[in-house]
């Protein structure tokens, strides 16, 4: 420990790195009745703290050895490190990434300069291609995460932690990929502040480390998930797995929704927009939090990079909600007969519809996929209970993720029962209740038979709508449009609608 203490107190980064923030998180503190501070790593030149471990790694090599250039395997932000730090250093740069890596990520090694070459699905496969190259043309290998002048680098995290709060902390939340930023930051902190409790976090489906940790060996995971690609690790470093394993207090493994409602709950804060291995953190001290019951304790995460790419987003709003428990998604099964549909709607009263997904398909009973707002878990599964004491069956499908990712986006199709069926796009302003006020206006006799309403977060709703309308029905159902009073577009010719719900 004190061989690192010294390394990382000579540590060379900020040639290139800045001192990040250590920033309050208000509304967060306030919700979770904790103090909760973020270490804003997102904020350094390449928006990762990964040029810190880099540059001091780079500036220690001869001058013979950046004549040779160097190489590195990563799967983004060390990429964009070591890119920065040759550029700065004037040697060539050889990136190896996985195929996977976001493009937004090797788009920015390019335009610093590095030589991209993508090998593998997996950090892994990266990491084995460059070390090939390495053999192949003699460049310096550049380890990630693996090497004590990168671990001191990532250290000095740890240092102005302990300076810009010295105040009691509780507890140091750090993302773990393959290890170096926890193995840095533990080492400055159990050696300076050892009552600070350092708790690492990893995705569940890439929890090398603490795989590691619990057999007492490096294990191999046969795959990872690539969600939070930033981590997606199969095998730590060695010298990193005997640091963490030595000096780390405890571990917390997240899931894809949670890390996507800890991207949000940061942006509320700060207004900037973390990807998955930058918000693991915050997702891990949250689950923590709610585990040991914590409450008035000053609690840091490190939130260590903000490389995301844009068409990701849409993703990661949809599944926020349901990380933080926030929406309910049910399967409600209705009696196929005039009215039920209303009166299911009437069961969920003023409530805020996220989603509202039907289309007739059997004669004597309807499958409704709802999607409601709620505070919590607690509330989704009370209006199940609702519900059922309704007489309305309901399935819980907030741990499904089938519905989640795909049966949600697929509700529909032909339906030989949906005779004299008219559709139509009607928008409305997006305020609770006005479901139920659209459809207490209809005539009892003309039944819904498709239904798909999703709310977009914008002033109006959209629905589309079929109504089963008989021919001779046709004037008094103009009638109820004329009265509608919601802009409202005939559909019924559309070609779309033709082709694939006619």
């Amino acid at each position: 420990m004190l061989d690192y203490l010294q390394r990382i107190l000579n540590a060379r980064v900020y040639d290139v790195a800045v001192e990040s923030p250590l920033d309050l998180a208000a509304k967060l503190s306030h919700r979770l009745g904790n103090s909760i501070w973020l270490k804003r790593e997102d904020t350094q030149p390449v928006f990762s703290f990964k040029l810190r471990g880099a540059y001091n790694k780079m500036v220690r090599l001869t001058p013979e050895q950046r004549e040779r250039g160097v190489v590195c395997a990563s799967a983004g932000n060390h990429a964009q490190g070591v890119a920065l730090s040759a550029r700065r250093l004037g040697c060539r740069a050889v990136i190896v990434m996985p195929v996977t890596t976001p493009l937004l990520k090797s788009d920015a090694v390019r335009t610093l300069g590095g030589e991209v070459v993508l090998a593998g699905e997996s950090y892994s496969d990266a990491y084995a291609h460059a070390l090939e190259l390495e053999r192949q043309h003699g460049y310096v290998f550049v380890h990630p995460f693996d090497d004590p002048d990168v671990i001191a680098g990532q250290g000095t995290i740890g240092m102005e932690i302990l300076r810009q709060r010295q105040r009691p902390i509780h507890a140091v939340f750090i993302a773990i990929g393959g290890g170096g930023l926890i193995s840095g930051v533990a080492a400055y902190i159990k050696a300076v502040r050892p009552e600070i409790q350092v708790i690492g976090v990893q995705m569940v489906d890439s929890d090398a480390m603490i795989r590691s940790v619990r057999e007492g060996k490096r294990v191999e995971l046969t795959d990872v998930g690539l969600f939070s690609d930033g981590t997606a690790v199969k095998r730590v470093g060695e010298e990193t797995f005997r640091m963490t394993r030595e000096l780390v207090d405890d571990f917390v493994t997240v899931d894809t929704d949670s890390v996507c409602a800890a991207i949000k709950d940061v942006f509320e804060d700060t207004r900037s927009i973390l990807e998955p291995a930058g918000a693991l953190s915050v997702a891990g001290l949250k689950s923590y939090v709610a585990r040991h019951n914590l409450a008035g304790k000053d609690l840091v995460a490190i939130t260590c990079g903000a490389n995301m790419n844009f068409d990701r987003l849409r993703f990661i709003a949809e599944r926020a909600e349901t990380g933080e428990e926030r929406e309910a998604l049910l399967a409600v099964t209705i009696p196929e007969e005039r009215g039920s549909f209303r009166r299911l709607c009437q069961t969920i009263g003023q409530r805020s519809v996220t989603e509202f997904s039907y289309r007739i398909s059997d004669a004597r009973e309807a499958h409704v996929l709802v999607g409601l707002t709620t505070s919590n878990r607690a509330e989704g599964l009370a209006i199940a209970e609702s519900l059922h004491q309704e007489g309305f069956a309901a399935v819980d499908l907030v741990d499904d993720d089938l519905s989640k990712e795909h049966l949600r986006y697929m509700v529909g199709g032909r339906s030989g029962l949906a005779q004299d069926e008219r559709l139509f796009r009607v928008q409305f302003p997006e305020r609770p209740g006005a479901l139920m006020r659209f459809l207490s206006r209809m005539h009892p006799d003309w039944n819904i038979s498709l239904f798909h309403y999703r709310n977009q977060g914008a002033d109006y709703g959209r629905i589309l709508v079929g109504i089963q309308v008989p021919e001779s029905e046709n004037k008094e159902f103009q009638s109820f449009l004329d009265t509608l009073g919601y802009p409202c577009t005939e559909e019924t010719n559309n070609r779309a609608y033709r082709l694939f719900l006619r």
